[in-house]
């Protein structure tokens, strides 16, 4: 790729983001995405050799800012970790009060595609999500949990059910629920290993 074909190829994946995001794949024609890119069908075609290519090329370019914004909110929120991962779900309940706010475009698009296992837009959007797992473990294991999967996986249940129902209903309370959960979750673990490494107690020696 020259230099100054690069411009034109984040000019077309910006373009199929808004689209993509806000219309939903299926409805999206790649005429449309050449007009709100300002190129022309065969210089979209150039950059992307199908569809399939652009849809990929879309969830690909939302994963790290996407991933980058959760860590934001976890760094920013004040308190331990179970507070930290409930201003998680807390930004993401403000994020789905904005009116163009349409879910979370991974688990969109892997619905859009449920008939095509393979397609390399679900790979993208499940290499995304174990990311956010893997990320969400370590910050459990940091915190002294000897294995933190089972309850990153918990989480990741919680985060993506909430996206779901949310949508739903349009009710964003269901994602401050959902990390109300998570708290419950990450304090009950947290004590129970606390419990497990705090030492005996000696035994008093009998009297007499």
């Amino acid at each position: 790729m020259t230099r100054n074909s690069a411009p034109t190829r984040e000019r077309i994946i910006a373009a199929a983001s808004k689209l993509f995001y806000g219309e939903g794949i299926g409805r999206v024609s790649m005429d449309a995405v050449a007009e709100k890119a300002g190129v022309t069908k065969r210089t979209l075609y150039y950059h992307f050799r199908s569809k399939d290519d652009l849809v990929a090329a879309y969830l690909y370019g939302r994963d790290q800012p996407n991933l980058s914004l959760f860590q934001r909110w976890f760094d920013e929120t004040e308190g331990g970790l179970a507070e930290k991962v409930r201003g998680i779900f807390i930004h993401l309940a403000g994020s789905a009060r904005h009116p163009k706010w349409r879910g979370c475009g991974f688990l969109r698009t892997t619905a859009e595609l449920a008939h095509m296992p393979g397609h390399p837009a679900i790979k993208v959007g499940a290499a995304h999500k174990k990311r956010f797992e893997s990320w969400i473990r370590g910050m459990i294991e940091g915190e002294g949990v000897r294995d933190g999967l089972p309850l990153a996986r918990q989480i990741m249940l919680l985060l993506d059910g909430s996206f779901a129902v949310t949508l739903l209903h349009r009710d964003p309370s269901y994602m401050e629920a959902a990390g109300d959960a998570a708290v419950t979750l990450l304090r009950t673990a947290l004590r129970q290993q606390r419990s497990t490494e705090a030492p005996a107690r000696p035994r008093r020696a009998k009297e007499g």
